[in-house]
């Protein structure tokens, strides 16, 4: 047996021993930062539902402006048709829309027009026929004409706008800003 041979061989196996233990090492470590970063990262989930025409991301507080968009059209459908028998649901169905500064003095507003129009027997139709989106202030104004009528009253027609900004918390929409008036859209464009 040559001595000189298995001591280099020896050597040798021990160096690489040392090499990959350094590497496990490393590729460990890797790991567990990966695993870090993908517990600590906000999950993002691609949705494509029939009303939108492509791909929208929503994370934990974002979503992007085609989602936003869907969910103010909605809003200003809700409050724009309303009738004695579906004021109570229209009112319940916004109220977990709404954010907290928000909430008291809207439902406040809600509460006395469902009692006008239940006292009234009034109903509310509205036809969207604009969208307009204000990037600075991330504010969608949605118009169109709104139709009240009354038992043994004439229609009275008018155009009204719906100013409404969108937010998500914790993957569920926010209505963060709530605005109705006659006219069209006062953005922050105009004086």
């Amino acid at each position: 047996m040559d001595f000189h041979t298995l001591s280099r061989t020896w050597r040798g196996l021990n160096a690489e021993n040392r090499f990959h233990r350094l590497v496990v090492a490393v590729l460990l470590l890797i790991n567990l930062l990966t695993l870090l970063a993908l517990v600590r990262a906000d999950r993002t989930v691609v949705l494509v539902p029939p009303i939108l025409e492509g791909e929208v991301n929503i994370a934990r507080d974002s979503a992007s402006r085609s989602v936003k968009e869907a969910w103010a059209v909605h809003v200003a459908g809700l409050l724009g048709n309303v009738s004695a028998g579906s004021a109570d649901f229209i009112r319940a169905a916004l109220e977990p829309l709404l954010s907290p500064p928000l909430r008291r003095e809207v439902l406040a507003v809600i509460g006395e027009q469902v009692a006008a129009i239940k006292r009234e027997r009034v109903a509310m139709h509205f036809s969207p026929d604009a969208l307009r989106y204000d990037q600075p202030s991330d504010t969608f104004f949605v118009t169109g004409q709104q139709v009240s009528a009354g038992p043994g009253a004439e229609p009275v027609r008018h155009q009204r706008t719906y100013e409404i900004q969108v937010g998500f918390r914790h993957y569920r929409p926010v209505i963060r800003h709530l605005d109705v008036y006659p006219g069209g859209p006062r953005t922050t464009a105009q004086p």
